[in-house]
């Protein structure tokens, strides 16, 4: 799969030189916030059977981007970085689940009016690091996702070399259940089911063209509807 995503991403630059009215490239960064993440005990596991969602906290995120136009149409292939953070309410205290991952959307987006876009694409997700928080076993490492598959949808708006992004990331994994088992003296839980650890979210993420053609006097069209 990361194979197919790179190969767009060559075949993407080739065709700007080609055919692209417009392209440009530059830099992301904003904050995050996750939905998702179910636990449960296990009876005589320390919280008979109680059942935990988890609670989101505001996350980062930063990557790059190069994105071609053509006409209205866009394609705008990504690299984002995230870590992400949400947290299980156990009785004692708090145990956090974080995950660290890096993202490879290939976008298609389409100018509706104006400076705004809507866009919509997959993404090839790579699980950097994935812990729970007092989980003995394996380190505190749990499975994160069983698919390296997500899918992007958003809309974005730019004013001059800048743009703001909002998106929904939906992972494409299914369910899957994994034991885990919690420092009870600390977390006041013991053994538990790890029911889902899939974790959705949505970004907010302000970009900077490091380079725009559009920018350059020569490239301009005169439209002057979207940057």
């Amino acid at each position: 799969m990361i194979k197919y995503f790179l190969f767009v991403l060559f075949a993407s630059v080739t065709l700007s030189n080609l055919q692209a009215q417009e392209y440009s490239f530059g830099l992301k960064a904003g904050i995050n916030r996750a939905m998702g993440g179910e636990l449960t005990g296990i009876p005589n596991g320390g919280f008979n059977g109680d059942t935990f969602q988890a609670e989101s906290n505001i996350g980062f995120h930063g990557g790059a981007f190069f994105e071609i136009r053509f006409g209205k149409f866009l394609v705008r292939p990504e690299a984002i970085y995230n870590t992400i953070e949400t947290e299980f309410d156990f009785p004692t205290r708090p145990s956090v689940y974080a995950v660290d991952k890096l993202s490879i959307p290939l976008l298609i987006g389409y100018n509706i009016f104006g400076p705004v876009d809507v866009y919509a694409g997959p993404a090839y997700t790579n699980i950097i690091n994935a812990t729970l928080q007092g989980n003995e076993l394996n380190n505190s490492e749990v499975v994160a996702q069983n698919s390296p598959l997500s899918a992007h949808l958003g809309v974005k708006a730019g004013f001059g070399r800048f743009e703001i992004d909002f998106r929904y990331d939906r992972t494409l994994s299914s369910e899957q259940n994994q034991d885990v088992d919690i420092v009870n003296s600390q977390f006041g839980v013991n053994r538990a089911n790890f029911t889902d650890s899939r974790l959705n979210q949505i970004l907010l993420s302000l970009s900077f063209k490091l380079f725009d053609s559009e920018a350059n006097p020569g490239r301009r069209s005169g439209r002057g509807c979207y940057f």
